[in-house]
């Protein structure tokens, strides 16, 4: 439904709702009853007209959104109860688009009761039972701000920054009956900490340590370093509504360098690698923790626009991809991984609302795996049973959506846009998406036509770097993280009918050797795709799994396609991957690409791992891998 922000609060309020007789936003007094069945609707869309070149407003909406996160996640944590509406993408209010389909008739939330609400403090107010109190925490202390979403989640405290102005929200709090109960700044506001790191090391002793976060959850998102670096950055840049989930998770919550050759671009005083130090120590304490039995599943991104990297003025001398690549590699190292929500489509609202979604045990693919008889009749396989070589035979990665954070803003314009289903499709959608978006994952799967077809994202179940999972493991030192692993993407992939890994990132990390290939043959049975595999060929094949090698980029459209299947001409398989395009743009590729050669082949997944494994069988290039 492609509809405006207000039309969208209308049909909300007035139409698909009406049942539901929402309430109307009051005065300060105004406290409505909440039933079991009630959902608070706070509407905050008012922030997203904060511009960055107004301080003031900027730092009235980080400590709006960063007490709403805190807020959602504790309430949230037992059941679905606070809602909030804050992001828009390409003219779209996001929130309600995912809203209004589960609360039509029918639908999950078609019996609830909706109460719209606009003031934070009011919302809080009517949850006293579940809130104990506030943690404050620094201005002027960057990092003092992530510390308190960790103390949020373990305490059900209310993370606040601290300003006694009159009419602060900080002040609106105390006014309101919150009293502090954890200070991560002295009572008079002057600083308890005194760098970076130091409220990281307390936090570790006083929390980590102590067994009282998550083992299974952590989250990387920027601190409040955000509020003077944000430049030109749209107001969904600051990721603090991504903190509701791993709030509710009790999560760690850490932003640090990955670089061991540089000081942290945030923290220039501080010896050169001392980020890193800290963030292993925080992923080694998890490890420990759960026994190395467990995928540590870490929110976020390295925020490459405003630290870590060399773009703008920030400093440091590794571009962005370096970043994202070394930030993988470490953490893979410690049997981690990343549900990444990169710029420029970070921000995810009511993870911690939708947690609770009810999704089946199963999912099913509705495109069938091709038989020989039918790839004879597209004339990719000859008369004799064997691979017609004289074919291009080419597949487009449909990506990239390895972040619950991309899928959340952008299934409205690119799963919905009208063309989809007129071409062969493979969207590469990371499984582990589930768990922050459940309703989008089933949503695609139950609207999908016989021309999309679903493979994983890169590198399954999250993204990490499989080969540093096997020993020995450079950086950590630790035992094979390769079972782990497996077992992890087994769960994920069956329930989602899942059988091939579309691409996996190998970037910083080294590439895996057959012990890991062998993890993905468990999983992963009908193909995978890793920029450094175990071979020095185009492809190879290991217990009848099909393995190749990534070609290229083809964002740049029709020539580019037309570049890639110039680049081997005696392998005639060829990989292209594309970025959020929707599905008008592979059409027109495609039906441009066929005009200009006539060998060309847009193939389905299945079509085309089912080819090349039909055509490594029959020998070329002795690529049998040992096993």
């Amino acid at each position: 439904m492609k509809t405006s922000i207000m039309t969208c609060l209308t049909i909300l309020a007035a139409t698909i709702l009406a049942s539901c007789n929402p309430k109307p936003y009051k005065a300060e007094e105004y406290k409505p009853e909440v039933k079991p069945e009630s959902i608070i609707y706070l509407d905050v869309t008012q922030w997203t007209s904060v511009r960055s070149n107004d301080p003031d407003n900027v730092l009235k909406l980080w400590d709006v959104m960063h007490v709403i996160s805190t807020v959602q996640g504790i309430v949230n944590r037992d059941a679905p109860k606070i809602y909030i509406n804050y992001i828009s993408e390409s003219k779209e209010n996001i929130d309600d688009y995912w809203l209004l389909k589960s609360t039509a008739p029918g639908k999950w939330l078609s019996d609830c009761e909706i109460i719209t609400m606009y003031d934070i403090v009011q919302v809080a107010e009517l949850f006293k039972d579940k809130i104990k109190g506030l943690v404050v925490y620094d201005g002027n202390v960057a990092s003092t701000s992530n510390v308190a979403s960790t103390i949020a989640g373990v305490e059900d405290l209310i993370a606040i920054r601290y300003d006694a102005t009159p009419g602060s929200l900080y002040s609106r709090l105390i006014a309101h009956g919150f009293e502090p109960k954890v200070w991560l700044v002295n009572e008079d506001g002057t600083s308890m900490f005194h760098s970076k790191l130091e409220p990281y090391r307390w936090a570790i002793k006083n929390y980590l340590s102590q067994g009282k976060c998550s083992d299974e959850f952590a989250a990387y998102y920027i601190d409040q370093y955000w509020r003077k670096a944000c430049g030109n950055a749209t107001m969904n840049h600051h990721t603090l509504t991504n903190h509701d989930f791993f709030v509710s998770k009790k999560a760690f919550f850490f932003d640090l360098s990955p670089w061991s050759d540089e000081p942290a671009t945030d923290d220039p005083g501080q010896a050169i690698g001392e980020d890193l130090l800290v963030l292993k120590q925080i992923l080694l304490e998890i490890y420990n923790q759960n026994g190395g039995q467990k995928m540590l599943h870490i929110g976020g991104f390295p925020a490459w626009a405003y630290k870590y990297s060399d773009s703008k003025n920030i400093g440091g001398k590794h571009v962005a991809t370096q970043t994202e690549w070394e930030f993988a590699m470490v953490i893979s190292a410690y049997n981690a991984f990343h549900d990444a929500d990169a710029l420029s489509y970070g921000a995810i609202c009511n993870s911690s609302f939708w947690q609770h979604y009810p999704l089946k045990e199963k999912y099913h693919q509705k495109m069938a795996w091709p038989t020989v008889d039918q790839l004879k009749a597209k004339g990719y396989v000859n008369a004799d049973g064997k691979v017609n070589t004289s074919k291009k035979y080419f597949i487009a990665y449909v990506g990239d959506y390895d972040a619950a954070s991309w899928l959340y803003q952008r299934t409205h314009n690119i799963w919905d846009n009208p063309d989809r289903g007129k071409v062969p499709l493979m969207w590469c959608i990371s499984p582990i998406l589930a768990v922050r978006a459940p309703m989008a994952m089933e949503y695609i799967w139950e609207t999908a036509t016989e021309n999309d077809y679903f493979a994983a994202a890169d590198n399954g179940a999250g993204y990490l770097n499989p080969g540093m999972l096997e020993e020995p493991r450079p950086i950590s030192g630790l035992p094979s993280g390769v079972e782990a692993w497996a077992r992890h993407n087994k769960f994920h992939y069956d329930r989602w009918d899942l059988s091939i890994t579309g691409f996996i990132i190998d970037g910083n990390g080294k590439g895996m050797t057959e012990k890991g290939v062998r993890s993905y043959a468990t999983f992963s049975p009908n193909g995978i795709v890793p920029q450094k595999p175990p071979f020095t060929n185009y492809a190879g094949l290991y217990a009848n799994m099909p393995i190749t090698r990534p070609d290229a980029s083809m964002s740049d459209g029709i020539q580019q396609v037309i570049n890639i299947i110039g680049l081997h001409p005696d392998f005639p398989f060829y990989w292209g991957r594309a970025v959020l395009q929707t599905p008008s743009w592979y059409v027109e590729v495609k039906e441009g690409v066929e005009k200009l050669r006539p060998d060309f082949a847009w193939l389905t997944g299945p079509e085309f791992f089912e080819l090349l494994r039909m055509y490594l069988k029959e020998g070329h290039y002795n690529t049998i891998v040992s096993q």
